[in-house]
């Protein structure tokens, strides 16, 4: 690769692999690799990859394909996630240019791993089994954002849901100490960073290793760094989901007003043929739970339409929970089989045509759920976070603790620094954003 070692990598999927990205690089760097911004000027090019959703795979080995003559002008290949602990060794076989796989749970091993590659070894292989109790913890994150960052507390997942790949392709699962955790988000406070998310396949399945702190203390301990003034966790489980976590999040101001509790189908039956380990009153416990905090917390799930026998009636029972639960945001998607998982034995017998049909139903109920719950903030006074500018409308855009997006003006000519905090009056709404004036 030269005496100037550069990669290139391109990711894919949720938080959790944006972060991993962020350690990888960093991981590289401190080997003495620098990153570039396009492949063509990458000795090395490196795919962090997910595979939570169909044909993920597919879509892998066709951007390998499109980048295969490059193989000739001496560049490397490396298939990083959730793919790669998907189809292992499968991969040297099925993309013979590339030269190294390695899994979401051995990161902690690209040192050794690089070395191989520089010592001309055609396959590296990291593949992590689910017994390893390793977690990728790195002085060397590379963080994309000056002012937002994440700090990982769990790694893996042992619910095991019917259509979910997330525990085969990441491991059981395995928390960080307290201590550890702490330590990171103290230093990110040092470093100029207001805003932390504490990230996990089930955040708050977190179990301290020394048994120091429950999720709940752990939260209001990050929330109470010096310096930190928003904290946001994702994504919790609702069967791990407790009262002492909304209790922190009234007791402690910088725990943002939002909780994203997935729900994925509003029928009990369904959510037992997923394995989801609760019902649907089990699930409104929980909301219920959130409503009766003292400040008014957001709400956000992910729903899957067309599981495998899933009837209308019981798509119905989902559309009747938005409408009951009153959620700021869906993330709504169609059932696909993925490799590994018991969903995949099951016959998915409802048509592709259906699927899409239920979607559009339940995206047309949500718009107008978040129509009317957006409008609730018009005349408020809220603190907005500024992410950027957005010069066609002249507007800034900024993030309430809710986790929505505001854009604003402001009353004077400089703008206002990415990272600085604002309060803005409410002025509009849209069903996706709030538009209001800075508050002098």
């Amino acid at each position: 690769m030269g005496v100037t070692k550069t990669f290139y990598i391109e990711t894919f999927g949720c938080q959790m692999n944006a972060h991993d990205s962020e350690k990888v690089v960093g991981t590289l760097v401190s080997e003495g690799y620098r990153q570039v911004s396009t492949v063509e000027e990458a000795g090395l090019v490196l795919y962090n990859t997910c595979s939570i959703r169909d044909k993920a795979e597919q879509k892998v080995f066709n951007r390998l394909a499109d980048y295969k003559k490059l193989e000739k002008q001496g560049k490397k290949f490396g298939v990083l996630g959730c793919v790669a602990q998907q189809e292992g060794d499968k991969i040297f076989e099925r993309a013979p240019y590339v030269s190294m796989v390695c899994g979401s749970a051995s990161y902690r091993n690209l040192p050794a791993m690089l070395v191989q590659l520089e010592a001309g070894n055609r396959r590296v292989t990291g593949l992590d089994d689910r017994q390893t109790d390793a977690c990728f913890e790195t002085e060397c994150t590379a963080r994309t954002n000056p002012h937002r960052g994440y700090i990982t507390i769990i790694e893996g997942c042992d619910k095991f849901c019917a259509y979910c790949v997330v525990p085969y392709t990441r491991g059981k699962e395995r928390s960080r100490t307290a201590e550890s955790v702490l330590r990171e988000a103290r230093q990110m406070a040092d470093s100029g960073f207001t805003d932390v998310q504490l990230l996990g396949q089930n955040v708050n399945s977190y179990r301290d290793p020394s048994g120091k702190m429950s999720f709940a203390e752990l939260l209001t301990a990050v929330g109470e760094v010096n310096g930190i003034r928003r904290v946001r966790f994702t994504t919790s489980h609702p069967r791990d989901f407790t009262p002492d976590i909304v209790a922190a999040i009234d007791a402690v101001p910088a725990l943002c007003d939002h909780v994203h509790l997935p729900v994925q189908s509003g029928s009990t039956r369904v959510l037992g043929a997923m394995a989801r380990e609760y019902s649907r009153e089990e699930y409104l416990e929980r909301v219920a739970w959130v409503r009766s905090a003292k400040r008014p917390i957001s709400m956000t799930t992910d729903t899957i339409v067309g599981f495998p026998g899933e009837t209308e009636e019981d798509f119905e029972q989902t559309l009747s929970l938005l409408d009951e639960v009153g959620f700021d945001a869906v993330f709504a998607f169609k059932f696909s089989p993925r490799p590994n998982t018991p969903a995949i034995s099951l016959q998915d017998s409802i048509p592709e045509e259906e699927k899409s049909r239920r979607l559009q139903m339940l995206m047309d109920r949500q718009r107008e759920i978040q129509r009317s719950r957006y409008a609730r903030h018009v005349g408020q006074i809220m603190e907005a976070a500024v992410e950027g500018f957005n010069s066609q409308r002249g507007q800034v855009i900024g993030r309430s603790t809710q986790n929505k997006t505001v854009n604003f003006t402001t009353p004077h000519p400089i703008r206002p620094a990415p990272g600085s905090y604002l309060p803005v009056r409410i002025t509009q709404s849209f069903p996706n954003s709030l538009v209001g004036e800075a508050v002098s």
